[in-house]
C-alpha cells in the first residue's frame, strides 16, 4: 500500500527541469532550421523566377545552418563546462585548505534560507561528512546534475534538430508551385512552427498558448523582413 501511495505520489510530481538542457539546445534548433531557412527561400523568391536558385539557397542554408548551430552550441555549453570546472577544482582546494571555514560558509547558506543557526550548522555538518564538494557544488555554486553543461549531447540535439526544422521549407521549396512560393513557404513554414511550439509547450510543461503566439509571431516578423529584402533588391534570377 505504502509503495503503491509512493508511486501515485510520484507520478503527481512530475517535473521537468530535468530535460531542459537538450530540450531547449532541440527546440531552438528546430525553430531555427524551419525559420531560417524558410526565410531564405522566401528572401531568394521574392527575386526569382525560376525554382532551381531557391531550392539551392534552400539547401545550402540548411547544411551551413545546422553546422553552425551544431558548432555554437559546442562552443557555447563547452565554454560553461569549463566555467564549472575550473569553479568545482577551486572549491575542491578551498575545502583542502580551509574546511572549517567552508563548513560555516555551507551553514550560513542553509541558515539564509531559512534553517536556525543550530540546525543550519548540523545539516552542514551531514552533508560535508556525505560529499563536501557535492555539497558546496551545488548549493554554493548551483551545479547538479540537472543543470550540468553537457557540450556533445547539446551540439548534436541542436544539429540534428536544425536539419529536421530546416528540410521542411526546403521540401515545401522543391514541390510547391513556383509563383505561389512565398505564400506556401508562410503557410507551410507557420504550420510547422504551430506544431513545433505544441509540441515544446507539452514536453516542457509549459503554457501552449504563449509558446504559439511567440513562435509566430518572431517567424512572421523574420519572414516578412526578408521578403521585403528580395523585393526591395528587384533583381530577378
Amino acid at each position: 500500500m505504502a509503495k503503491k501511495q509512493t508511486e501515485n505520489l510520484t507520478e503527481l510530481e512530475k517535473h521537468y527541469v530535468n530535460r531542459s538542457s537538450w530540450l531547449r539546445a532541440a527546440i531552438l534548433g528546430a525553430n531555427d532550421g524551419i525559420l531560417s531557412t524558410a526565410s531564405i527561400v522566401i528572401g531568394v523568391a521574392a527575386a526569382s523566377t525560376s525554382r532551381e536558385p531557391f531550392v539551392l539557397a534552400g539547401v545550402a542554408g540548411l547544411v551551413a545552418g545546422a553546422l553552425a548551430m551544431a558548432a555554437g552550441e559546442y562552443v557555447s555549453v563547452g565554454s560553461q563546462a569549463d566555467i564549472e570546472k575550473a569553479d568545482l577544482e577551486r572549491e575542491q582546494r578551498e575545502l583542502e585548505e580551509m574546511p572549517k571555514e567552508e563548513l560555516i560558509e555551507l551553514a550560513k547558506i542553509y541558515e539564509n534560507r531559512g534553517l536556525d543557526k543550530a540546525l543550519a550548522l548540523q545539516v552542514a555538518t551531514q552533508l560535508t561528512a556525505h560529499n563536501a564538494l557535492e555539497a558546496h557544488a551545488r548549493d554554493e555554486l548551483g551545479i547538479n546534475e540537472i543543470t550540468e553543461a553537457r557540450p556533445l549531447e547539446a551540439a548534436l540535439a541542436s544539429g540534428l534538430a536544425f536539419i529536421f526544422g530546416g528540410i521542411l521549407p526546403v521540401i515545401v521549396a522543391y514541390f510547391g508551385a513556383v509563383k505561389d512560393m512565398i505564400y506556401l513557404q508562410y503557410l507551410f513554414a507557420m504550420l510547422f512552427l504551430i506544431v513545433l511550439g505544441i509540441t515544446s509547450a507539452k514536453i516542457g510543461g509549459s503554457n501552449i498558448k504563449k509558446a504559439i503566439i511567440r513562435i509566430t509571431f518572431w517567424g512572421t516578423l523574420a519572414m516578412g523582413i526578408t521578403a521585403a529584402i528580395g523585393t526591395l533588391f528587384g533583381v530577378h534570377v
